[in-house]
C-alpha cells in the first residue's frame, strides 16, 4: 500500500463511498481505484489528484497533505546517488536492502529521524 493509497481508502471509508461510486465520480474504473488505493499502481496523475482533492472537499492542509502524499507515492523507487558521496550511496542501498524487513514502527523511527536531520539545515 502506499500513502496516498492508504489516504483515498480512509477518505473513500470516512464518507461512507463503496470504490464503485468513487470511481465513477472521478471517471475512473473501479479496478484501477482498487489498484490505486492498494498500491499496486504507480503515481496518480496531477489531474486525478485533483479530482479526489474536490471530490471530498479538501482545503488548505488537507488538499496539501494528499498532494504531497501522491508525491511520495511511487511503489518502485530509484535512487540516483552518482553526484553523491559514498556515504549516500551506501545508506540508499542498505536501506533497500533492509527495507523489506523493517516493522512498521521501525520505518516511522526512521522518517522522524529523516525530518529531524532536515530541520536542523
Amino acid at each position: 500500500m502506499t500513502p496516498f493509497g492508504q489516504k483515498v481508502r480512509e477518505l473513500r471509508l470516512q464518507k461512507g463511498v463503496t470504490q464503485r461510486e468513487l470511481a465513477k465520480a472521478l471517471g475512473v474504473s473501479p479496478p484501477y481505484l482498487s489498484t490505486l488505493e492498494r498500491g499496486k499502481r504507480g503515481r496518480p496523475s496531477w489531474a486525478l489528484v485533483q479530482k479526489i482533492i474536490t471530490y471530498f472537499g479538501a482545503i488548505w492542509d488537507d488538499a496539501e497533505e494528499i498532494e504531497e502524499l501522491a508525491r511520495l507515492s511511487h511503489p518502485k523507487v530509484t535512487i540516483d546517488t552518482s553526484q553523491l558521496s559514498a556515504a549516500a550511496t551506501e545508506t540508499a542501498n542498505r536501506l533497500g536492502d533492509v527495507i523489506k524487513r523493517l516493522e512498521d514502527d521501525d520505518l516511522k523511527e526512521v522518517l522522524k529521524l529523516l525530518d529531524k536531520l532536515l530541520a536542523r539545515r
